[in-house]
């Protein structure tokens, strides 16, 4: 039952990953969109009440702030979802292949913006999402461009959301919505999570996370299975 943050951390320590919102993809999340998709209890959980400890899109940013074995990012179907440090490593194996950046660039497989966002990123060691624009010269003609970028870099891995900063003008007042800020991975967990992940099999990793889906979903289609993997 989540009735509030405290319970929202225990469930998901104990799932080990989670849809960040809902099931429409079938497989597990810890808090549905909807509760009438839930079992039949009184809950004060709501979303976008601003409540930072009955509202899951405050806890989005919550995890991110106030702990340091939670990543919440774009890594599910392109969508958001959360993954327990302990079971990060799995998926690392998984999206990157055992290849570091550079190599997967080399490939083709990332694109020229994909490549200029992570090179900021990865020479400021965090930047929130308006300089990331600005810096790489990013305009309104090229925002799809850009969001899939970022994107495509959270799927594969290589960077993840770590908090939020606000906007200030260049007088020093702070103005409008608060901005995302992002990092690499190795920044975020440390850089010991990549040679943790080198040390995992792709076939083990698969595997201890597909039966995991299956105790949560017992009914997860085989074809979504696949696509939450990241195959």
């Amino acid at each position: 039952m989540i009735t509030d943050y405290s319970s929202f951390l225990k469930a998901l320590s104990e799932a080990g990953f989670s849809m960040g919102g809902g099931n429409s993809e079938g497989i597990y999340a810890v808090v549905p969109w909807n509760w009438n998709e839930a079992p039949p209890y009184e809950t004060p959980v709501r979303w976008h009440t601003g409540d930072p400890d009955t509202d899951p899109w405050e806890w989005r940013m919550r995890v991110l702030d106030e702990r340091d074995d939670i990543a919440y990012a774009k890594v599910f179907f392109r969508k958001s979802g959360y993954i327990m440090r302990d079971w990060y490593p799995l998926f690392l194996r998984l999206r990157r292949h055992g290849k570091d950046f550079q190599q997967t660039y080399s490939e083709g497989t990332i694109s020229r913006e994909a490549k200029t966002i992570y090179d900021l990123i990865a020479q400021y060691d965090a930047l929130p999402v308006h300089v990331i624009k600005s810096m790489a010269g990013f305009g309104k003609e090229s925002a799809s461009q850009f969001e899939r970028a970022l994107t495509d870099l959270q799927m594969r891995m290589f960077i993840t959301m770590c908090g939020r900063q606000q906007k200030t003008s260049l007088k020093g007042e702070e103005y409008g919505w608060s901005s995302t800020v992002f990092c690499t991975v190795g920044t975020y967990f440390g850089e010991g999570i990549e040679e943790e992940a080198m040390r995992i099999t792709e076939a083990s990793a698969r595997e201890q996370i597909r039966e995991r889906i299956l105790l949560l979903s017992p009914d997860a289609p085989e074809k979504r299975i696949a696509k939450f993997l990241g195959e």
